[in-house]
């Protein structure tokens, strides 16, 4: 049997890289070979997906489709850049915006956001718009890991390890990853101050962005602030963020649907909710409620303890440094999914508090997402914005700015994760 969902798992995951365009669909099929082989029982299909999570995801996007709608972040980004003397600083204060707009919103939306922007300024000033479009990409794909809403991977890892949105901020007494994502962000920032040095062309906006309704803004706002009240609710429901983003959402849903009397808007915030990551992450969950019914999670656990020859130190860079460099190969959705039960394993296996190798694994997998043009969804979604203004971006092109900056991000949060948490 163990055999068995061990191949599974594997041909899963070489699909998923071969196959990105359909991998939910691989990823539920291979989710019914260990239904149907009965490697995990029918008893406990259901409680191996995580609803609570599956909840957030669904609430969240759908919350953010309005105030994306609302235009919103483009008036603050318009009014931030207003007030910008030069180019460099302009860029650099998008990619920072961009950063704190992804602690809270999903970094796609953040880069169909923000793009337009910097489109706008660039054929303004005659000058190209890909290093800016890669700065905005990669901060916002660096602050995912601030909060709980930030990103899929911060959301799964707060359903796994049962975290709140407070534990993000502060854990145990300690600083949480919120404050160790900043520290990278204030390193990589300084690596873009850095690259855009020479451009110092004098920017003004002339026309602002007009917000069509503030009630989506009360609505991302609201959300925030209950699920940080939520945190300090003791023996809660484990669906109890998920019910809050949700229920937010149709409160939105049915507020826009009373308001214009039309199901237009309605079903077109339905249609914009990211279907096919919410299957992907259901047959995920069941995949590996099977290998951990299996004995296989264990297995690895074992693997990698034996490698480290037992030493903390040891599992803990082997861990991040690894999850740099798949995360720039492949997604980290269904990477951190399976990496979660065995970096719990292989604390169990020492005797430790996982809470450092849960936040190391989320430093690298996150953070390295931004290697490579094909690390990160916001990557991609960024390039080919690029590509359909006409310009077409190198590996290499995009890499001279990434590297370094991802470099820089990974290496404070490794240093910073190790010494709060060893």
């Amino acid at each position: 049997m163990k055999t068995t969902a061990l191949v599974i798992f594997i041909l899963m995951y070489v699909l998923l890289m071969a196959l990105p365009k359909i991998r939910a669909y691989v990823a539920l099929a291979a989710a019914a070979l260990f239904i149907i082989l009965g490697i995990l029982p029918i008893g406990k299909v259901f409680v191996a997906v995580d609803w609570n999570v599956i909840l957030m995801i669904a609430g969240t996007m759908g919350i953010v489709v309005l105030f994306i709608e609302s235009k919103m972040p483009s008036l603050l980004a318009d009014m931030m850049i207003d007030k910008m003397p030069n180019v460099k600083w302009a860029v650099i204060s998008m990619a920072l915006f961009a950063g704190l707009i992804s602690a809270f919103v999903d970094n796609v939306a953040t880069v169909l956001m923000l793009a337009p922007v910097a489109l706008t300024i660039s054929k303004k000033l005659k000058i190209s718009p890909v290093p800016s479009i890669i700065a905005i990409a990669i901060s916002s794909n660096l602050q995912g890991a601030a909060t709980l809403v930030g990103d899929t991977t911060s959301i799964l890892l707060g359903g796994y390890a049962n975290l709140d949105f407070i534990d993000f901020f502060f854990f145990q007494g300690k600083p949480g990853m919120f404050w160790i994502v900043q520290a990278g962000a204030l390193a990589a920032t300084l690596v873009l101050m850095r690259i855009f040095r020479k451009e110092n062309q004098p920017i003004h906006m002339e026309e602002k962005a007009i917000v069509s309704d503030y009630f989506p803004t009360v609505l991302l706002a609201g959300m925030i602030v209950l699920l940080i009240l939520a945190s300090f609710i003791p023996d809660k429901p484990r669906i109890s963020n998920g019910l809050i983003c949700t229920g937010l959402l149709i409160i939105g849903l049915a507020r826009d649907f009373l308001k214009a009397r039309d199901k237009g808007n309605f079903i077109k915030t339905l249609k914009e909710i990211d279907y096919f990551t919410l299957l992907l992450l259901s047959g995920l969950f069941i995949v590996i409620g099977g290998i951990t019914e299996a004995g296989v999670v264990e297995e690895i656990s074992r693997i990698f303890v034996r490698v480290s020859n037992n030493n903390i130190f040891l599992i803990y860079t082997l861990l991040v440094w690894a999850s740099v460099i798949f995360s720039a190969f492949i997604d980290n959705i269904p990477y951190i999914a399976t990496m979660l039960p065995v970096t719990a394993g292989i604390a169990g296996i020492m005797g430790i508090d996982p809470t450092l190798l849960y936040f190391g694994l989320l430093t690298g997998a996150t953070l390295g997402g931004n290697l490579t043009p094909i690390g990160a969804s916001a990557n991609i979604v960024g390039l080919g914005i690029l590509r359909k203004e006409g310009y077409e971006t190198k590996a290499w092109t995009f890499m001279k700015t990434s590297i370094p900056f991802t470099l820089a991000a990974v290496t404070t949060g490794y240093v910073l994760v190790w010494f709060l948490w060893k």
